[in-house]
């Protein structure tokens, strides 16, 4: 069949439904084109599929016969799981993939493949051209037939606006007219190539509709204001009452006001915090600087004679230590400061000296106990672990003493427990001795002690002695014997001579020495109160009573009770002439502690004799209660023989141990 010369009509499925008579003609008016007879409005066959993956197929496309109204809206789905949909049957348009389909504007979007710039899309299947565009042109306008308007619309039968609420629009390409397309009347959306495709939109959902009561009309919509005392509201989209809207209002603003200043506090808080911590730190080093770190760092690092472990700790390393320094960490108080012990990072434990503010005196001590603790490597010394520089009076980190102090133990209340006996006494009189011997002339530099009292002899776990505190010592330049030096030390213990010339030298730490002696023999503090209430010298009391009583009358009774006559005579012999007035008349250190070592090593002697002789005695009273029967007088001789033999062999490996001891670094 023919409707033109030069067209041949479509014949599709969907027209063998009409009457022969009625397939191609159009209406005497209307010219023959194939744009008019291959639309057919009407979708032959239900339960279409509408759907290629995520993209939607509405009518008059389709991808099955009887789903499509002309050949050209045939649509084939490649891949429904990657949404690939092709225009089908059209060897034109292999290489164009449709990403899109917008019924009510008449636009097909597509994705070209093809290489070639010059292409031009064209539709064809043996009719007109109802798709039209360029490369460049990825949104494609479409047309149902090559008609216009008039021309579609008097052919009831084949017209393509078949929703009540449509109406027919021309499509132009850049070059020609391409045909008519529907869309749906102005308040109406949908599909206006089905029947009811196109349905009202209710404006009144719609953002900004109205300000006031908005009233929905079929294809359009009115607006009226909102009722006395109300308002409307664009959340809600409602009028609601004045103080409803106040109210709502309040709460937001109050909430919006609460944040913000919520906000701004924190803002605040975090910029106060951060202004402090510079603050904090331009003021620690600020301290740094005045502490003449930098000079400190130099002679700890230079110094061959400085202890390798020696260390400038941080400020926050020892808060952290201490718990910010919290006073339950407190060890110990004097007139300089405080002790505290801490816990380092390492598991270290501790003593930190901070010492209280007194001006550029207390910085000068802290460098001076620094630089003389960090050439000191002796036993019975504490060993110094660093120091902080980014306080106002630096800070000294020592190895923790857990016993307390000689001073502690000797003048505890009666109600202590722990008691030192004579024999710890010597020891710890033995070894502070040999520890300042070793400061005098043992040490790489000089160094007097100038602060020498039984508050600075602590004891560790072991009881063993540690002499601290050096924050008063003086180093002294090899070919010197004494310096001048402003006074300094603690009243009781302090060198008259010194007291009154102003020069300190190694005699000066061997009086107050003499005066802890003192302490050992008679357990009195320096300074004590006397029977008769008043206020006395200890060293004064014990030079006075010495000349006026017997030294049973004088020595505490523990001291009677343990020690012999001859060891009490010679420990305070010892401590008389530490005590006298003139230096040169005094021992030095080497002598003294000598002497104490001396004193111990009788004492050792004599015990191990008198354990000896009983054990002998032990054994002659059980070889008589066998043997004498049969040995008879000579055997016992011979027995008496042997045992003084002994004994003076005795005494003999223990004068060899002592000077053996003696020669030992300490």
């Amino acid at each position: 069949m023919v409707c033109a010369a030069h067209h041949p009509c479509l014949p599709e499925i969907n027209d063998r439904s009409r009457p022969p008579s009625t397939r191609c003609k159009p209406p005497p008016t209307i010219r023959r084109t194939d744009g008019y007879c291959g639309y057919d409005p009407l979708q032959r066959k239900t339960n279409c599929s509408r759907w290629c993956g995520h993209i939607s197929v509405p009518f008059p496309f389709g991808l099955e016969d009887g789903c499509f109204a002309m050949m050209s809206f045939q649509l084939n789905c490649i891949n429904s799981t990657t949404s690939a949909l092709q225009f089908g049957n059209h060897t034109e348009d292999e290489n164009t993939l449709v990403n899109y389909i917008d019924i009510n504007n008449g636009l097909v979007n597509v994705k070209y493949s093809s290489d070639d710039k010059d292409y031009v899309f064209s539709m064809k299947s043996g009719g007109p051209e109802l798709f039209a565009g360029s490369r460049e042109a990825t949104t494609l306008h479409w047309a149902v037939a090559n008609l216009t308007c008039q021309e579609a619309q008097q052919n009831k039968a084949g017209y393509a606006c078949v929703s009540m609420n449509s109406t027919c629009l021309g499509v132009n390409s850049a070059q020609t007219y391409v045909g008519y397309s529907c869309k749906c009347m102005f308040g109406f959306d949908g599909n206006p190539y089905i029947a009811d495709g196109c349905q009202d939109i209710d404006e009144c959902k719609l953002p900004g509709a109205c300000n006031g009561i908005c009233h929905n009309t079929v294809g359009s919509h009115y607006c009226t204001q909102c009722p006395s005392k109300t308002v409307y509201d664009i959340a809600t989209m409602k009028c609601t009452s004045t103080k409803e809207q106040n109210l709502v209002l309040g709460i937001a603003i109050g909430i919006s006001v609460g944040f913000g200043i919520l906000l701004l506090i924190l803002v605040l808080i975090f910029s106060v915090r951060r202004w402090k911590k510079d603050i904090q730190k331009q003021l620690r080093r600020k301290h740094f600087r005045e502490n003449q770190g930098l000079l400190l760092e130099q002679l700890i690092s230079s110094d061959e004679n400085a202890s390798d472990s020696t260390k400038i700790f941080s400020l926050s390393e020892l808060e952290k230590a201490t718990n910010n320094f919290d006073p339950t960490r407190i060890v110990g108080r004097g007139g300089h400061g405080m002790v505290y012990k801490g816990i380092l990072s390492d598991q270290r434990v501790v003593a930190i000296k901070k010492s209280k503010v007194s001006g550029q005196f207390e910085i000068s001590q802290f460098i001076n106990e620094v630089a003389v603790l960090s050439q000191i490597n002796h036993r019975n010394i504490v060993k110094l672990f660093g120091c902080c520089l980014e306080t106002e009076v630096p800070l000294l980190v020592y190895d923790f003493i857990p016993n307390g102090s000689l001073f502690g133990i000797l003048h505890a209340s009666s109600t202590s427990n722990f008691v030192l006996s004579w024999d710890d006494c010597l020891r710890i009189a033995a070894e502070a001795a040999g520890a300042l011997y070793y400061l005098h002339s043992a040490a790489s530099v000089s160094i007097f002690h100038r602060d020498v009292k039984s508050t600075n002899i602590l004891l560790d776990g072991n009881y063993t002695t540690k002499v601290s505190d050096f924050g008063a010592s003086r180093l002294v330049p090899i070919d010197q014997t004494h310096v001048v030096t402003n006074i300094q030390g603690t009243f009781g213990y302090l060198d008259p001579e010194y007291y009154h010339t102003g020069m300190l030298n190694e005699k000066s730490d061997v009086y107050s020495f003499g005066v802890v002696l003192v302490e050992l023999l008679l357990r009195k503090e320096p300074i004590f109160t006397s029977e008769s209430g008043l206020k006395q010298n200890l060293s004064n009391y014990f030079l006075w009573e010495m000349r006026e009583k017997p030294l049973a009358e004088i020595v505490a009774a523990q001291v009677q009770e343990e020690s012999t006559d001859e060891e009490i005579t010679d420990v305070a012999s010892l401590a008389e002439t530490c005590l006298r007035l003139r230096g040169e008349e005094r021992p030095t250190m080497k002598q003294v502690e000598m002497k104490l070592q001396n004193i111990r090593s009788k004492r050792l002697r004599s015990s191990q004799v008198i354990g000896t002789n009983e054990d002998m005695q032990s054994l002659l009273s059980g070889q008589s209660q066998v043997a004498l029967p049969l040995l008879g007088i000579q055997s016992g001789i011979v027995d008496r023989a042997n045992l003084s033999s002994q004994r003076n062999q005795n005494c003999y490996s223990l004068e060899q141990e002592f000077m053996a001891s003696a020669t030992l670094p300490r």
